[in-house]
């Protein structure tokens, strides 16, 4: 039996909201709107935590993070004898893929520690250094050990290692699976993009990006949002082109597999690793746009679209609450792989919702979590529970009559019953998921970054403050 290929396409810093096929009637993404068109869009998916290498390292996982010990974003080296590979001796996605005989390739972000060092059954590897970088200023690490300075637009140059890698594949037998990781829509925004992107958002009103007034908790740099940069209106203009550079990228690449006869038996998924505000709630940024961190849907939601062979309903919107745990499961079911390893945690196989199968997503109450060091959230269709160890604030919103989050009701007496009942439910959980070696409860996890892994100095991993008034 021949399995489908599968192409993950991740984003960074990708909003819920910016995108076309969500309502969006400002961004332009005709791609993407088209893969949604003949696929299935899920409209409440949410990562494990939001910021990248956390979130990350929970979507090859199924794990959370307070099992796999990746609590922040990855900083201090991510290449050579220094750096290190945070997912060491944990079962991925990849891995399972490996075994099952599938040819890796990637193409793009890797910000998982040791970005120079090709993982088990990848034989294509394009991994940029570290989480970020100018679009015109990147450094690219080879499978054969080799270093690229790219100053070509970044964007276009993992897109154009991608389709060397559909080239190739096309020859092989076996199937592939290429993990398709754009830096887009990260920061930094303004002067980063062609012109024949910029201009299309030259005279945009924004209007989907309200910028609100500015949030209590706010953080800044250098007077600017730690998030954002200083001109805002440029920066608006930068993210949106980002998005619809990247979604004309992901046409390229799609359009290749076409060419190759191959897109029949290839699954497309696309997402990206956390959700992003620009301007929503007062900030810009994801979870570490403020401090304390924020859980608002605009930081831990992010669009999720899947296409191919065994997805059926095409251009079908599901808004069940599922979460980057379950995807490696997910992936794994849709492949005709066993998806039982990566259910052993928290997460569950929904391909045969997908594969219309079941009408309903996997059984288990109707909750996901996100977790962010100390900061925990556990959210159900109609509430949101906001934890943060060990003193607060903490934040209980009714999602039915206040969607936008703007009122807080932790410490009104008449929800202390419904109060009490969500943090038992997120005590319960964490306390059945954690890891006690890698539990993030009592970390001192600042959204400034984390150096190394937690086994030798699990209090000193992370990085203090930078921004301005820090506390």
């Amino acid at each position: 039996m021949t399995r489908p290929n599968l192409i993950l396409i991740v984003s960074d810093d990708q909003g819920p909201w910016a995108l076309g096929a969500a309502g969006n009637s400002e961004i332009r993404t005709p791609v993407l709107d088209e893969l949604a068109a003949r696929g299935i869009r899920l409209d409440r998916f949410f990562c494990a935590s939001p910021v990248c290498s956390p979130a990350r390292a929970s979507l090859l996982t199924g794990r959370i993070p307070s099992a796999h010990g990746v609590h922040d974003y990855l900083d201090g080296a991510h290449s050579g004898a220094d750096s290190r590979d945070h997912l060491a001796g944990i079962p991925t996605l990849t891995d399972a893929l490996a075994d099952a005989g599938y040819r890796l390739g990637l193409s793009g972000k890797w910000h998982l520690g040791a970005s120079d060092v090709p993982r088990r059954g990848f034989v294509h590897w394009y991994a940029l250094d570290g989480g970020g970088s100018p679009y015109r200023d990147a450094v690219m690490h080879r499978a054969d050990g080799t270093t690229e300075h790219v100053t070509d637009y970044l964007t276009d140059a993992i897109a154009d290692d991608a389709i060397a890698f559909l080239d190739a594949e096309s020859r092989q037998s076996a199937p592939f699976f290429l993990a398709l990781n754009f830096t887009a829509p990260h920061k930094p925004f303004a002067g980063q993009h062609p012109e024949r992107f910029t201009e299309v958002y030259r005279d945009c009103a924004f209007e989907t990006c309200p910028q609100e007034q500015p949030h209590p908790w706010l953080q800044t740099l250098d007077g600017a949002p730690i998030g954002g940069e200083a001109d805002t209106r440029e920066a608006l203009i930068g993210y949106f082109a980002a998005v619809t550079a990247m979604d004309e990228a992901i046409g390229r690449v799609l359009e290749r597999v076409r060419a190759h006869g191959m897109e029949d038996d290839t699954v497309v998924v696309f997402l990206s690793d956390n959700g992003f505000s620009c301007g929503q709630h007062g900030f810009w940024g994801k979870g570490n746009g403020t401090f304390p961190m924020n859980m608002y849907d605009e930081s831990v939601m992010v669009p999720f679209i899947v296409a191919g062979p065994g997805v059926r309903s095409q251009g079908a919107v599901r808004d069940e609450l599922l979460s980057a745990y379950d995807l490696p499961a997910t992936l794994l079911d849709l492949l005709g792989l066993d998806p039982a390893p990566f259910e052993e945690g928290p997460g569950r196989s929904f391909a045969p919702a997908l594969r219309g199968e079941s009408t309903a997503m996997p059984e288990r109450p109707v909750v996901v979590h996100s977790e962010y060091g100390p900061v925990r959230m556990i959210r159900t269709a109609e509430r949101k529970y906001v934890h943060r160890h060990p003193y607060g604030p903490h934040e209980l919103y009714d999602l039915i009559a206040d969607p936008r989050e703007r009122v807080n009701l932790a410490d009104d007496p008449a929800h202390a019953d419904e109060l009490a009942r969500m943090r038992h439910m997120l005590h319960a959980w964490f306390t059945a998921h954690a890891d006690p070696r890698a539990d993030g409860r009592g970390l001192p996890v600042f959204g400034a970054g984390q150096t190394r892994t937690l086994d030798d100095d699990p209090l000193g991993a992370f990085s203090p403050p930078g921004w301005d008034g820090a506390p």
